[in-house]
C-alpha cells in the first residue's frame, strides 16, 4: 500500500476530526507532531489547588492539574471549558492569561512523547461534582481533592508546575502523599 492510499483510508474513516480521532489514529498522530494541551490552575479561598487523580497508563498513577489536549480547530477557551466539564463536572471562569508555557519530551515513549502545555488560572463558576470528591484510601480515576502543597505523588510530567503548587499561604510545604 502506498503512503497516499494509507492516508486516504485514514481520512475516509474520520468523519469530523474536531470531534476527536479514533484512539489508534490519535496515537499515530502523536508520534508525528507535538500535542498541545491546556492545564487549569484552580484555587479555592484557602489558596489550595485543585488536583485530580489520573490513572490512564501514560504515566504512573498520580495527582495532576486538570487538563486536556486541544482538538483540531478547537479554540483554547473551548478546551478549557471542556476540561472543566469532563474532569470536574463544573463550569469555570478564566481571564485567558497564560501563566506558563512548557514543553515536555519523554525520551523513550513512542506515543504521546512530546507536548506543549499551556497553564491558565481559572476560577470555579459552579460547584464541583461531589460524586468525584476524593475521601480516603487509594484515589480512584477522576477523583478530585484540594491540596495545600504539591503532593509527592504528582504526575512526573506535572513537576513543571511545582512552583505554582508549593508555598501557598506562607506554608512550608513538605513532600506528602494524599492517600
Amino acid at each position: 500500500m502506498t503512503t497516499q492510499k494509507a492516508i486516504d483510508m485514514i481520512s475516509t474513516s474520520i468523519a469530523d476530526p474536531s470531534a476527536g480521532l479514533p484512539e489508534d489514529v490519535f496515537l499515530f498522530v502523536s508520534r508525528l507532531t507535538p500535542l498541545i494541551n491546556v492545564d487549569l490552575l484552580i484555587r479555592n479561598r484557602r489558596s489550595q489547588t485543585l488536583l485530580t487523580w489520573r490513572d490512564d497508563g501514560y504515566y504512573k498513577a498520580g495527582w495532576h492539574i486538570p487538563g486536556g489536549i486541544i482538538r483540531y480547530k478547537e479554540k483554547i477557551s473551548e478546551r478549557i471549558n471542556a476540561v472543566a466539564r469532563t474532569e470536574l463536572g463544573a463550569e469555570i471562569k478564566t481571564d485567558h492569561i497564560l501563566l506558563a508555557l512548557n514543553e515536555y519530551i519523554h525520551p523513550t515513549r513512542k506515543n504521546r512523547g512530546h507536548g506543549i502545555s499551556l497553564l491558565y488560572k481559572c476560577k470555579l463558576a459552579t460547584l464541583l461534582d461531589r460524586g468525584l470528591k476524593y475521601s480516603s484510601g487509594v484515589p480512584k480515576k477522576g477523583e478530585w481533592a484540594w491540596h495545600d502543597c504539591c503532593p509527592s505523588n504528582i504526575l512526573s510530567v506535572h513537576e513543571i508546575y511545582r512552583e505554582f503548587l508549593d508555598n501557598r499561604r506562607g506554608l512550608i510545604c513538605k513532600q506528602k502523599k494524599l492517600n
